[in-house]
Order: C-alpha cells, then structure tokens, then sequence
C-alpha cells in the first residue's frame, strides 16, 4: 500500500509492482477513470516493459480505493502522483523514473508536473484526453508547456478524444519537448477495427514504442 496525505487526512492506496530482472528505469503507470490498476491492458503493458528491462509501479487513485465511481479532485490525483514518486524511487533507487498514465491517470501526472510536484525523467501519456468526446472547446492543454521533463503522447488517430487532430497537434507543438507517436485507425484505448485482439495483447503492443523512446531519451547505459 501507498499513504498519500490527503486534506482530511491521510489514506492508503494499493499498488502492483511488475518487476524487471535487471532494470535500468522505473515506470509510475496511474489507471484510467473508468478502471483499475489491474485492468487487463494495463497489466499487458506493464508486463512487457518489465520485459524491456523498465520495473512498473501500478497504483490506484483514492476515489477508486474508495470504492467510488467519478473521480475526487484534481488535487487529490495530484496528491497521489506525489506519494507515488517516492514510492518509485523506493523500487528503483537512483534509476531514472517516469511518469506514465491510460487516458485521466496521464492527465493527472502532466498536472503534477507542471505544478512541481513531481519530478519525472519523462512523461508518457496513453491516449491522453484532450477534451471530452465532442467538446473541443473544452481542451485540458493549458497547462501542458509548464511540464519540462520531455512528454510522449500515444495517439489513436480515431480517438474522440482528440478529434480534430490538428487542435491536439498544435497544442503539443507548444509544450517544450514532446512528440506524438499515432497508432494509425486506433481509439482512445488503441482498438482498432477489425483487428481482433485482446486488451492485455493491445497493451503489451505498446510496449516497444515506450521502451524505444525511453532508451532513445533516457540515453540508457549500454549492458
């Protein structure tokens, strides 16, 4: 379990640790809004990055422990991203780690970023919720230049999320270092039709695109 301090007090929040067998980094992964940690998708990423040498800390936000459906405030994800650093560092001590979310998990780490309240190596964002599904007058881009750390973002280029995509586009073009990697005719959880596949296949299939872009920006010292 994880204590996060909370204004009403603190609270525990469980945790999933996928360990690699000799890791050069460790990934904070946060869940969705609408599942948990173990949610199959998130467990088949997961998995593969332990496999690419990168140890994962899965965690659940409080309003979920809680066993509530909506989100609580943002200031209690953001909270929750601040006990989860430490925990983090705990697993990999003096390696590098990362901040990584599905969907209002990544959202809550960008916001915690850009606020100094966690200090990541690098963001990753899987399928990050640009605006809610057709309303892209309410984008949740403001704060995205504050982040410094560099940001990936994991696109389906069909995701109501993100539709139209050159307001998404241009709203990365204004962070300070960010790149879009897209998976072509994928939703906001990369399902593509037609393709039959599993959620834990579908998560794991990222995987080699994260691990690509860490070891690219991370420089990751040669074996």
């Amino acid at each position: 379990m994880i204590r996060v301090a909370l204004p009403a007090g603190d609270v525990e929040v469980g945790e999933l640790v996928d360990e690699a067998a000799e890791p050069w980094a460790v990934l904070a992964l946060a869940h969705g809004a609408g599942a948990g940690m173990d949610h199959p998708f998130l467990g088949g990423l997961a998995g593969a990055l332990a496999g690419g040498g990168v140890s994962v800390v899965r965690f659940t936000f409080p309003y979920l422990q809680a066993g509530r459906r909506m989100p609580g405030p943002a200031a209690h994800a953001t909270a929750t991203w601040s006990a989860v650093a430490e925990r983090a560092r705990e697993v990999a001590a003096g390696l590098p780690w990362i901040a990584a979310g599905k969907s209002y998990g990544g959202r809550m780490a960008s916001m915690a970023a850009a606020e100094g309240l966690i200090d990541p190596a690098a963001l990753v964002y899987v399928g990050y919720p640009f605006h809610p599904p057709g309303r892209p007058d309410k984008a949740r881009s403001a704060h995205l230049p504050a982040v410094a750390a560099p940001q990936l973002f994991l696109a389906g280029t069909k995701d109501p999320f993100l539709q139209p995509l050159d307001q998404f586009t241009g709203a990365v073009d204004t962070c300070q270092d960010a790149e879009i990697v897209w998976t072509e005719g994928g939703g906001h959880s990369f399902e593509v039709a037609g393709a039959k596949r599993g959620a834990a296949e579908v998560g794991a299939g990222l995987a080699p695109v994260v691990l690509s872009w860490l070891e690219r920006r991370l420089q990751r010292p040669a074996a």
